[in-house]
């Protein structure tokens, strides 16, 4: 395992196919919480995770969309910080090929915040680019993504609305275990304007399919470097990206602010804010 710049750039010279995996430690510095265990891992007095789940939408569909309409209020005040910036750079192919000039990329996400997609949209906006940039996969889904729940409908929008609807206005200060929570009536929750049934967020929850997911293991099955930043190895089968990429000779690079289960595979690992690592490392 190494921390020096200087190979892994030498690497970067020499890949054809890389893979990035982006994790919640790349919008940490954005000010948005994980909702996964630790200080970070409470709404009221719910485990954040239990409520993406099929389960906690059939018990309560109330708390659920309060829960992500929460969670919709604070990403709404909230902006790429330089790791998303880093990485669009990276995305792009004139760039890109500064310092991997022989090389594809393919960006995968556990990410549902959309900076990515802001900072690509503004670092085009000031290049005066026009070329395509890398594909961008977001394996779990969007957070400003609704979805019919009717299984024959199929209707899904992108719904940046603040709030989403009228009844959920204000519940997002309802936020500790010591709040009462607000009441919001089924019929007052997001509906399809399609056929009218019940609306759901548009993540993956736990236990669902990621999307694209067949993709995205042979993108590992193919990649010579991968590049996992701010991700901790807990939630499958993101988890096993980079030792798949390892199964065949790949190579792996963490950036990521501790020592996380991923590192067991690096090859290279660069401990420290995201968003000062991949600037300092790739120097774009």
């Amino acid at each position: 395992m190494s921390d020096s710049i200087d190979d892994f750039r030498r690497e970067l010279l020499s890949s054809k196919k890389i893979l990035v995996l982006s994790g919640a430690g790349l919008s940490a510095a954005s000010g948005i919480p994980t909702y996964r265990g630790g200080s970070g891992g409470l709404w009221r007095n719910y485990n954040s995770a239990s409520l993406a789940t099929p389960a906690a939408f059939a018990e309560s569909q109330s708390r659920v969309w309060q829960f992500y309409h929460h969670w919709r209020e604070l990403v709404l005040k909230t902006v790429p910080n330089p790791a998303h910036y880093v990485l669009t750079r990276l995305a792009i192919p004139s760039i890109r090929r500064k310092i991997a000039p022989h090389s594809e990329l393919t960006h995968v996400t556990q990410n549902v915040d959309g900076l990515l997609t802001q900072a690509l949209a503004e670092v085009q906006a000031s290049l005066g680019e026009s070329e395509q940039p890398a594909e961008l996969i977001e394996m779990h889904g969007r957070l400003f993504d609704v979805k019919c729940t009717a299984h024959d409908c199929g209707y899904t929008e992108t719904n940046r609305q603040s709030p989403i609807c009228p009844a959920l206005g204000g519940t997002e200060n309802f936020v500790d275990a010591d709040s009462s929570q607000p009441v919001v009536r089924r019929a007052d929750l997001p509906h399809c304007p399609k056929c009218g049934q019940l609306c759901r967020p548009g993540t993956v929850w736990f236990g669902e399919r990621p999307d694209r997911i067949l993709d995205i293991l042979a993108l590992a099955d193919e990649a010579d470097l991968c590049i996992i930043v701010g991700t901790s190895a807990v939630v499958q089968p993101a988890s096993k990206l980079g030792s798949r990429v390892k199964a065949h000779g790949g190579k792996v690079a963490v950036f990521n602010l501790e020592t996380s289960n991923h590192a067991e595979d690096a090859d290279f690992l660069f401990l420290g804010p995201c968003e000062k690592r991949l600037e300092e490392v790739l120097g774009i």
